[in-house]
């Protein structure tokens, strides 16, 4: 790769500076976006730094080599640097004017550093559907038509590779919120705007890929099939890539059969990114409540210790191994040692065999109003899990007559009714529930305090 790239092309966005840098090269490379070649005269560049440097929210320089200069002087140093480190070239025309071109590999490294600044999102709908229309078309070219299915496949694959890292690094992350409200803003205001409603969402609907794979599938097969259409592509391919028809003809018949197994096996990795959605959106809930539960009981005790534990080495900044210098565990458990002679201390001498006598068992009569007590406990329990039918039927029940209604709206006195709001608003994602969500500005009712959304009937 450093026989095209410089060695020291990532320099600027490593160094102290690197700030500056990154918004000097996104001026440049929007100014010279908008010309007819990535070539600008230098002097349009260097008035346009100069002004960045001119303007109070511009970075401040720490470099030494230019950091005194004025405006238009840190502007020029910028420029030489670029240069220096392989970003930019400057050439001078036959009117003996400079010009700056960015560097064919710096501009498409920028466009990827820019996607990701933006945190644009894929759009899975034009891969699929492009690749969906290339098959079905009839065409001259069937080589070049079969490298674009190709390209496109595999620009769908990692596309949903990366959605399905995304949704473990969310997972992930999730431990490092401390507070109910962190843990809601992760999963309402982050998850679910940029997982959820801009890829997962579209990936079961809209974008789904059950729509078209068996035409794509049943398509593929059949050019595999065709003697003709393989002699074709194969002359294409030869005559593109500068090899012999034989080679040519086994990379038609490999192409097909990666493109053919890659959309059947993709069941897989949307079978996981399925259960990586659930499993989040349930740890989410689950830490929410159980920050929201505080109990005298053991398990709430239990919490307290260790929301302790946390706290102190949130504070302290320790690792994991750090919990064995946390003071108040001391007192908190008594740990000792015993210690033995020799190994003869473990023996059991062997005893020998005696007489069973067996007991009377005492008959008694079960305790009906026990069991009743246990029975009433068992099935309230059940009562209060909020299963999708549950929460269902409790959004209809709330609506009544009405076909919208906004989350404030709902009964709101206690935790329970706050964790029913929760699932109302997590279950409204469904497409097979009986209402659907809108998201409006943040409110706060008896204490609790979440953005607040519309809910209507479909």
């Amino acid at each position: 790769m450093f026989h095209i790239i410089p060695e020291n092309f990532f320099t600027p966005l490593a160094s102290p500076n690197k700030i500056v840098y990154w918004e000097c090269i996104c001026k440049l490379f929007s100014v010279m976006e908008h010309q007819l070649s990535f070539g600008v005269e230098r002097e349009v560049l260097v008035d346009e730094l100069q002004y960045y440097f001119e303007q109070s929210s511009a970075a401040e320089v720490v470099e030494e080599e230019f950091a005194q200069a004025d405006s238009r002087g840190k502007a020029n140093g910028i420029l030489r640097r670029l240069e220096y480190y392989g970003w930019i070239e400057i050439e001078t025309d036959k009117s003996y004017v400079q010009r700056v071109n960015f560097k064919e590999y710096a501009v498409r490294l920028m466009k990827t550093m820019l996607e990701i600044a933006e945190g644009k999102q894929i759009e899975y709908q034009g891969y699929i559907y492009t690749i969906y229309s290339l098959v079905r078309a009839n065409t001259d070219n069937p080589g070049v038509v079969l490298l674009q299915i190709l390209e496109n496949t595999d620009y769908l694959i990692t596309g949903l590779k990366n959605l399905n890292s995304n949704i473990k690094h969310y997972i992930d992350e999730l431990t490092k919120h401390s507070t109910v409200a962190e843990i809601m803003d992760a999963l309402f205001n982050d998850y679910i705007t940029n997982i959820v409603d801009k890829a997962y969402h579209r990936l079961l609907t809209s974008d789904n890929v059950s729509k078209f794979r068996p035409e794509i599938i049943e398509r593929l097969e059949g050019r595999s099939r065709s003697k003709s259409y393989i002699g074709k592509a194969a002359a294409e391919i030869a005559t593109l890539n500068e090899i012999s028809v034989e080679d040519a003809t086994e990379l038609v018949y490999r192409y097909l059969h990666e493109i053919i197994e890659a959309f059947r096996n993709m069941d897989e990795i949307l079978n996981e990114i399925n259960q990586k959605n659930t499993q989040y959106q349930r740890a989410a809930i689950n830490r929410a409540k159980f920050l929201l539960s505080g109990n005298e009981d053991v398990r709430g005790q239990l919490k307290e210790i260790l929301l302790g534990i946390n706290e102190v080495m949130n504070q302290e900044q320790m690792d994991l191994g750090g919990i064995y210098e946390v003071e108040f565990l001391e007192h908190l458990v008594r740990i000792y040692s015993c210690s033995f002679l020799d190994s003869n201390s473990f023996y059991s001498p062997t005893e020998g065999r005696k007489e069973f006598i067996p007991q009377k068992l005492d008959e008694r009569e079960p305790d009906l109003m026990a069991r009743q007590e246990k029975l009433k406990k068992m099935m309230e329990k059940m009562r209060r899990v909020l299963s999708p039918e549950r929460v269902g039927r409790y959004v209809d029940e709330q609506l009544g007559d009405r076909t919208e209604m906004l989350a404030t709206e709902l009964p709101l006195a206690e935790v329970e009714d706050f964790v029913k709001i929760i699932y109302v608003r997590l279950y409204g994602q469904r497409k097979n529930m009986r209402y659907q969500v809108e998201v409006q500005e943040e409110k706060e009712v008896n204490g609790f305090r979440f953005k607040d959304f519309k809910i209507r009937r479909k």
